[in-house]
């Protein structure tokens, strides 16, 4: 067992306040999805297709405005839960063929070993104890079900002048790929740990991102592998995993 994290003393109702005034203006208002968010679901979506099942009951934890729900529910039964009661309200009302409920993700209560796939992205970073964040999920899967997760990669956005300051209300716990790993290894088996969107501009992601030096690079290799190469290297402005729950884990 892990020792709970230092709690945050950022209250639940100033997340709420946060979290709906946010979604509002960034995912409701502005329907277009910047580059890493289409990433995040273009390879969620790639990973749910590759169990070649079409019955399966997914659970997205954190899911806003319901954007990424509406593109899952070709693989099953779909519920979405987040903490921005408002935004629900509306997506409920948009969204018929998926079943929000609207809370905090620790108090809400859902049958255990019921989900086959757990769906998390850019929530991680947001939340005062990530160990018992992990372990409930774990909880709500079926054993052998896949948690495919989303987070912000701490080794980049330290090193990326163009991060917005935290808002009132807003936690923000970035993880790098070794914290990780770590999160994750009581309870799940990692079947692909990646990054992507490579930027920064700052310390060593200052050369690694420079022009000059990519256009050296191309050389030698094309922009694409570049790229790639960046991400395997966890130099991607979001840590992507797909992980398998251990048979034996609770």
């Amino acid at each position: 067992m892990h020792p709970p994290q230092t709690k945050t003393p950022t209250a639940i109702e100033d997340q709420r306040r946060f979290w709906n005034s946010w979604n509002e203006k960034f995912r409701e208002k502005n329907g277009r999805l910047p580059e890493v968010n289409s990433r995040q679901a273009s390879m969620v979506v790639e990973w749910i297709a590759g169990l070649g099942e079409k019955e399966l009951e997914i659970l997205e934890v954190g899911c806003g405005s319901g954007w990424l729900c509406q593109q899952l529910v070709v693989f099953g039964k779909v519920t979405g839960t987040d903490l921005s009661n408002e935004v629900l309200d509306r997506a409920k009302a948009a969204l018929t063929n998926v079943v929000f409920i609207a809370g905090d993700f620790n108090e809400l209560d859902f049958h255990s070993s019921h989900f086959d796939v757990v769906v998390s992205l850019e929530v991680l970073a947001h939340i005062a104890d990530q160990h018992a964040f992990v372990e409930k999920i774990a909880r709500l899967l079926r054993p052998g079900g896949y948690l495919m997760l989303a987070t912000q990669n701490r080794f980049v956005l330290e090193r990326y002048s163009g991060v917005a300051p935290k808002g009132a209300g807003q936690i923000r716990n970035w993880v790098d790929a070794k914290t990780l790993r770590g999160l994750l290894r009581e309870h799940f088996a990692i079947v692909n740990l990646t990054s992507i969107v490579p930027m920064g501009d700052r310390g060593i992601l200052r050369w690694t991102n420079a022009i000059k030096v990519n256009r050296i690079l191309s050389i030698i290799a094309s922009p694409v592998r570049i790229e790639a190469m960046k991400e395997r290297l966890f130099l991607g402005h979001t840590l992507m995993v797909l992980a398998r729950k251990l048979t034996d884990s609770r």
